[in-house]
């Protein structure tokens, strides 16, 4: 079929009989085949911008990187303007599943020469090849692209997406160019991946002044009310984050139209708005309201969160085995579901303060789930709440000899040793094994400043702590901050921090027995 459809694109020129010669040379999985139709077509219409794409496009799947130059020459030749920015835009996945990503970077430079210095198409040609070299693993390259790209132009979008992809490998130098760029008129999009970006980062008193700015320059853009409304809710803002999150759902409901290629991920994002709402108004003391929340969820994927939020639910009214039973009740129609249901109540038993009961559960449980370590660090945060310290330290010294890269053990048993005085040095080796994992960690850089306290450094450890306490201002590490101030003579400054922490959770242990302890009361 396929010698006979070349056969009749050569005798009739036709471009759609040659393509569909390629097409069936592919079906073959014969891309020689393939490239030799579509050679053929070229040369047959040598203005054919479709056979030069094919004939591209097929020299990468075959990873010849090194013949690609010239028909990456001949797609770039035949745009202009717009069209030439997307065309460059669109090279760095062209070649993104090519062995030899060097080579493929200077082949993108080459074929670029003319258009790395033009102030219209250099910024998105810098990106293109920074984003190559990225790949590549070259991103002392990469910065050095963005770099050049923003010397054309600083307020470029394509700049600032290469800039926030630095970000992760060179964000100190990369920080200066994304800042630049939103000090102009960022894309909303782009401005909200830079957001997650500090939010991952725990920079979440930064994430919150820019979604402020997102939300007053933008407030027609959805998603930016989503993620401040979630913001809101962590930090215990209830009537704010309702706001913003009813916000997003009339936004939503009035963007996503039936077939919109974005309408799947704005149902997954509703669900999790309409989730938030039924919190808000469960902890308001509306559970019928709340209720009017789930009922609107109509997806089965999310069946099991909906069922876990009717327990707590069912929990705040003192019907805890009925709350457990909706749990284990739910049917599991998803691979992780049996994990997440069994983490779902061994949480609403730490909620309540039944911790013997958690602990038991996840002590029954985890010979099913022998390699999930975030459970077995579960089940070691409950030894300490059920005070057996030595089996705290025997199951977070299993998590990690079986799993070295679960930072948050390094820190917990750290932590553990400083918080009774015992074995600072290897308390302080422990956490910031665990800061090597996640620097800006505000916990782990509390847990830090509490080994400097139990040493006695206490300027350190308020450095420390007011850093931590910048990352996020938690009621523990307010405790911790204003029992270094109390013992600095800075009573004041520490009642301050206390009050101000009280405001957020009044029912926090640690910074209430921190209170009694010191001051006696507030």
């Amino acid at each position: 079929a396929y010698a006979l459809m070349l056969d009749a694109g050569r005798k009739s020129g036709s471009e759609k009989v040659f393509e569909r010669a390629v097409e069936l040379g592919l079906r073959a999985r014969s891309a020689d085949a393939a490239l030799d139709a579509a050679r053929a077509w070229q040369r047959a219409v040598p203005t054919s911008r479709a056979a030069n794409r094919y004939v591209l496009q097929i020299l990468i799947g075959l990873n010849r990187v090194s013949d690609t130059l010239e028909p990456l020459r001949r797609e770039l030749a035949g745009t202009a303007g717009t069209e030439r920015i997307s065309t460059i835009g669109l090279l760095p996945r062209y070649y993104a599943r090519v062995t030899d990503k060097t080579l493929a970077a200077e082949q993108i430079e080459t074929a670029l020469t003319t258009d790395l210095s033009s102030k219209t198409t250099g910024p998105a040609a810098w990106s293109a090849l920074g984003m190559m070299r990225l790949q590549a693993g070259n991103a002392a390259g990469a910065l050095q692209a963005a770099q050049k790209g923003a010397a054309l132009n600083p307020r470029s979008d394509e700049i600032a997406v290469l800039a926030l992809n630095l970000l992760d490998t060179q964000a100190a130098q990369a920080q200066p160019l994304v800042d630049v760029y939103l000090a102009g008129k960022p894309l909303p999009d782009l401005q909200m991946a830079y957001i997650r970006k500090l939010i991952a980062s725990n920079r979440l008193s930064e994430a919150r002044l820019q979604l402020a700015t997102l939300t007053e320059r933008n407030p027609a853009f959805a998603e930016g009310w989503l993620m401040k409304g979630s913001l809101q809710l962590q930090d215990s803002l209830l009537g704010e984050a309702e706001t913003s999150l009813k916000r997003y759902l009339q936004l939503a409901g009035a963007d996503t139209a039936p077939g919109d290629e974005a309408k799947a991920e704005t149902e997954r994002s509703t669900v999790q708005a309409l989730l938030m709402l039924a919190q808000i108004a469960d902890d308001t003391n509306k559970p019928a309201e709340a209720e009017a929340y789930l009922v609107r969820i109509n997806s089965q994927q999310d069946a099991l969160r909906v069922q876990i939020r009717r327990a707590l639910m069912a929990a705040r009214q003192g019907k805890m085995d009925q709350a457990r039973a909706l749990i284990r009740l739910t049917p599991e129609a998803q691979a992780d579901d049996a994990r997440a249901k069994l983490s779902a109540e061994v949480q609403l038993l730490r909620d309540y303060q039944l911790n013997a009961q958690a602990y038991a559960l996840l002590e029954e449980a985890l010979p099913r789930f022998s390699k999930d370590a975030g459970l077995l660090y579960e089940q070691a945060m409950l030894a300490e709440k059920i005070n057996r310290p030595a089996d705290m330290e025997r199951l977070l010294r299993k998590v990690i000899a079986d799993f070295p890269e679960y930072h948050h053990a390094y820190n917990a048993l750290g932590y553990l040793l400083a918080d009774r005085n015992q074995r600072l040095p290897e308390a302080r080796a422990l956490i910031n094994k665990a800061l090597e994992y996640a620097p800006n960690d505000p916990f782990i850089v509390d847990s830090l400043a509490w080994v400097e306290f139990r040493s006695g450094n206490l300027p350190e450890a308020r450095r420390l702590l007011e850093k931590a306490y910048g990352l996020r201002p938690d009621p523990e590490i307010a405790a911790h901050l204003g029992e270094v101030l109390w013992s600095l003579g800075l009573k004041d400054e520490a009642t301050d921090i206390w009050r101000t922490a009280q405001q957020s959770d009044k029912a926090n242990t640690t910074l209430q027995e921190t209170i009694r302890r010191l001051r006696g009361t507030l």
